[in-house]
């Protein structure tokens, strides 16, 4: 299969994968290695090994334990790097708040997108690979992109999920910014959804807006708007997208506020778990 997921990563210069080391990562390790080998971009892979104990002794033990075990999985990443011609830098440390630790060293080695797997396939196991995810998500990184196991992305059609949030508007500025540099992105597709049928103006005025900004700047990506009313909204985006064989589902973050609330609680979580694609969350 022809492929150029990474252009749906946009400027994306440096990319780190945060790995648990199971076979669930390996649909990430591969589109790691997949943008390292065609855009020469960095790639720092970083493994972070829990140390809920209470000695720093027993913390290193715990580090020292984990990275013998990881040893497998560490060295089938290097030999795909080095098959692939991809220089990449393995980070290993302890923590005992895994998920910050992950945004931290994202910070540090000034990363454009941290890229995680995803557990499971969907329903009830979906939620668990979810939790550390939404944790991560909930430090703030501006990008996180998530990769079910046996996905390639090919780069040719996204699905935006928007509401009136600040997180919603920055997702909406990171589809514009794929349209004016993804020339295989081949179609765009713009959904909201609401509860009652008396949401649906606002929600289809907010999604042609974002069709009308895509052709004010000119851009050749078709842009489709889709108002969807009733049902649980994660189910919903993952039914439009897997409708419309989408590559990749981008939305904003969960937050408060806006007028149509579309992503209370879990609802980011379980679109996540649930997706057959890539997710991208953006913060604003």
């Amino acid at each position: 299969m022809e492929r150029f997921s990474t252009c749906l990563l946009g400027e994306t210069k440096t990319l780190l994968l945060a790995t648990d080391g199971s076979h669930f990562s390996e649909g990430a390790v591969q589109e790691a290695i997949f943008f390292g080998q065609t855009y020469r971009g960095r790639v720092v892979v970083l493994h972070v090994i829990s140390t809920q104990v209470e000695s720093i002794s027993a913390a290193n033990f715990a580090v020292r334990q984990g990275q013998q075990e990881l040893v497998p999985h560490l060295d089938h990443i290097r030999n795909l790097a080095r098959d692939s011609g991809v220089e990449i830098e393995i980070v290993v440390v302890g923590s005992s708040k895994p998920e910050k630790t992950i945004v931290e060293q994202a910070r540090l080695r000034k990363a454009d997108i941290i890229l995680m797997g995803r557990h499971g396939k969907s329903g009830r196991l979906s939620l668990l690979v979810g939790k550390m995810t939404a944790k991560v998500i909930d430090q703030g990184f501006p990008r996180v992109l998530v990769a079910p196991k046996d996905f390639i992305i090919t780069g040719s059609r996204v699905l935006l999920a928007v509401n009136s949030s600040p997180n919603s508007q920055r997702a909406v500025e990171e589809a514009l910014s794929l349209g004016r540099s993804c020339a295989t992105l081949e179609q765009l597709t713009v959904t909201a959804v609401v509860k009652r049928e008396e949401d649906r103006l606002p929600a289809q005025e907010m999604v042609d807006a974002v069709c009308a900004q895509v052709r004010l700047e000119g851009l050749s990506t078709p842009c489709f708007p889709l108002v969807q009313v009733g049902g649980d909204p994660a189910k919903a985006i993952v039914a439009a997208a897997r409708e419309q064989e989408v590559d990749m589902i981008l939305l904003g973050a969960p937050g408060r506020g806006g007028v149509i609330k579309m992503f209370k609680g879990n609802v980011t979580e379980n679109v996540i778990g649930r997706a057959h694609c890539a997710v991208l969350v953006v913060t604003a």
